[in-house]
């Protein structure tokens, strides 16, 4: 399986950590996020990723050399101008169909910033066995943005916050409204799917998509350990939970 980390963005909610580095640079007990995010894969036996850079984007470039790539293939697409989730995604459908890749292989999609435990294997997986289009690990926690999922698991929308009856399904069901951890599982499929253009983000997508009747499921993730790393206070709570024993991750 291949990878697509997330690392384009400005970082803007982690300033001042992010005025003279990137987002993906920025450093929890030691190890920088890219760091931790690639070693995660690898300890799932990813050793094909693609990384889309931005803000400092040089510094990332430095970085991965300086490290020897961490030992795996890492394919750079930089991002003269930001192209959010879904249009940096788009930008590197080459990677996920070149000659050499399997057509049938699902891809893992991550954010640079979320830390967590989710058993990628288990989730590819699910993934296959419900035959979906994309795979979203979601939790039943606060989140400012919620998504709807039916009574089968699969998108119907999303809420405002607060709210859990929106929907641009007309008669769906009632839905749970769930938390996006920031983490998918995706058909190279898709790429033939994705009319967008230019910057736009993946969940709009995921949200048309599903009203077409493609199927975008959820995988429950709420056994697992997860953390939002995109404030400097999280990067402080999480440093020391690290340093004083109370997480590994």
């Amino acid at each position: 399986m291949r990878a697509m980390v997330l690392a384009a963005g400005l970082g803007t909610r982690l300033r001042p950590l992010t005025d003279d580095r990137p987002k993906a640079l920025v450093e929890v007990a030691g190890r920088t996020l890219l760091e931790i995010t690639l070693a995660r894969l690898r300890s799932f036996g990813i050793r094909e990723a693609i990384v889309n850079v931005h803000h400092f984007a040089d510094k990332m470039i430095e970085y991965l050399q300086a490290n020897h790539n961490f030992g795996m293939r890492i394919e750079v697409s930089r991002e003269d101008e930001l192209l959010d989730t879904g249009g940096g995604l788009k930008k590197v459908a080459w990677f996920f169909l070149e000659a050499g890749a399997d057509p049938d292989e699902p891809f893992l999609l991550h954010n640079v910033d979320v830390l967590s435990t989710i058993d990628f294997a288990r989730m590819a997986r699910f993934h296959m066995e419900h035959d979906a289009l994309a795979t979203l690990a979601v939790q039943d926690r606060p989140t400012s943005r919620p998504l709807l999922f039916d009574e089968h698991g699969l998108l119907r929308g999303r809420a405002a916050k607060h709210d859990t009856s929106s929907s641009p399904i007309p008669s769906a069901p009632e839905c749970a409204s769930l938390a996006f951890a920031g983490i998918h599982v995706l058909s190279p499929r898709i790429f033939a799917k994705m009319q967008e253009e230019g910057a736009f983000s993946i969940i709009d997508a995921y949200v048309r998509l599903a009203a077409q009747g493609e199927k975008i499921a959820a995988f429950r993730a709420d056994e697992y350990d997860w953390r939002d790393l995109g404030k400097p206070d999280s990067i402080e709570k999480a440093t020391e939970d690290i340093r004083s024993g109370l997480s590994s991750i």
